[in-house]
């Protein structure tokens, strides 16, 4: 049996925060229950049982929202007993959780710390940049929140990376947001999802806008390691790798999906975070194994209409390396919506990101 990849959202689309651009709200007004409540302990039971029942080697366990640490951290601790008692194989085991940082305790990240969890931070910025589309339920900006999560995260040791969602603001001042998110070493920029059906926002992010931060935060990530003093970030990372011969580990860079499960809180299953749908839903753990949902109609359907890409596409000379992008870029399974800022930036700066992956190798 294969490795496993689970993303699972105990806590559904329940947020204490009202993010303007929440992509999750947005899909989860498209269905028939927007929310599914907090997972209840015989979902949590079965999801795992069914993993071990599926995978060999690794299983990777990634827990998203909405807000997953509404939860409480007494969920996460039967998790971890619970996986620790069906990992009866000795499996590798690994966990990360993506949270806006805001609800983190010191309890909370030594738990995270003593079982290598893999905190993903949402961080967008500067203060003002962050504060602008990142706000409470008040309304009001929670940047500062953020930054005392952060440091209790450090203060106990646990592994955190930042999650910057490169929104138009954002994207016209890459050196800002760069320099006020650098110190946390490792950085994943995420372009901005818009929704489904409703006009562009203020803040939906343009492919030149996207072009030219790409280009402009590579010349940062090129400075800071020549410096001596290195700062990853994962799609960058992923080029680094593909120059050097590798497969990239990012789905949206791989050129097809199905690469994982996405659990809702109600045990249903989805091909993919970005369409936790009721059209695309696959089973649920209470009902099927993984093997079966993997290969129900919906399942074999999403990848199928994944796949193809448009002619233009077939066409240009940095396929190999864009492979499509991701799906959701693509819609309505089209060209991606990013295609100008990819061919922007591989044609100013891959020969730069040749020469890098060079000096990584040796």
């Amino acid at each position: 049996m294969p490795p496993l990849a689970m993303m699972i959202k105990p806590a559904s689309s329940a947020c204490n925060m009202r993010c303007r651009y929440c992509f999750y709200a947005d899909v989860a007004s498209h269905r028939e229950t927007a929310s599914y409540g907090l997972m209840q302990p015989e979902t949590m039971h079965e999801l795992i049982r069914r993993a071990f029942h599926y995978a060999d080697r690794t299983i990777s366990f990634a827990f998203q929202g909405g807000e997953p640490t509404l939860a409480g951290l007494s969920f996460f601790q039967d998790f971890v007993r619970t996986v620790d008692q069906y990992n009866t194989r000795h499996l590798e085991i690994h966990y990360a959780l993506q949270t806006n940082g805001t609800l983190l305790t010191a309890e909370f990240c030594r738990f995270l710390a003593e079982h290598h969890f893999l905190t993903g931070v949402s961080l967008d910025g500067s203060p003002a940049l962050h504060d602008a589309l990142r706000r409470n339920a008040e309304g009001q900006g929670t940047h500062a929140e953020v930054l005392r999560g952060l440091r209790l995260l450090k203060k106990t040791g646990a592994e955190y990376n930042i999650l910057c969602v490169v929104t138009q603001p954002v994207a016209l001042h890459a050196r800002e947001c760069w320099d006020s998110l650098k110190e946390h070493k490792y950085l994943q920029f995420i372009p901005c999802i818009d929704d489904f059906d409703r006009p562009l926002q203020d803040y939906s992010l343009t492919a030149s806008a996207y072009g030219q931060f790409l280009i402009d935060t590579f010349g940062l990530y090129e400075a800071a390691f020549f410096s001596g003093h290195p700062v990853s970030e994962r799609r960058f990372d992923n080029y680094l790798s593909l120059a050097m011969g590798m497969e990239p580990e990012a789905c949206g860079m791989r050129g097809g999906c199905g690469n994982y499960f996405l659990v809702e809180s109600d045990g249903s299953v989805y091909p993919c975070d970005f369409y936790v749908l009721d059209a695309w839903r696959m089973g649920n753990v209470h009902q099927d194994s993984l093997m079966r949902m993997r290969k129900s109609g919906p399942a074999l359907h999403f990848a199928e209409t994944a796949r193809p890409l448009p002619s233009s596409c077939m066409k240009c000379s940095w396929l190999s390396i864009c492979r499509g992008g991701c799906r959701r870029d693509r819609e309505p399974l089209g060209e991606n919506k990013y295609c100008e800022s990819y061919r922007m930036f591989f044609e100013s700066c891959w020969p730069r990101v040749m020469s890098l992956a060079r000096k990584v190798m040796h």
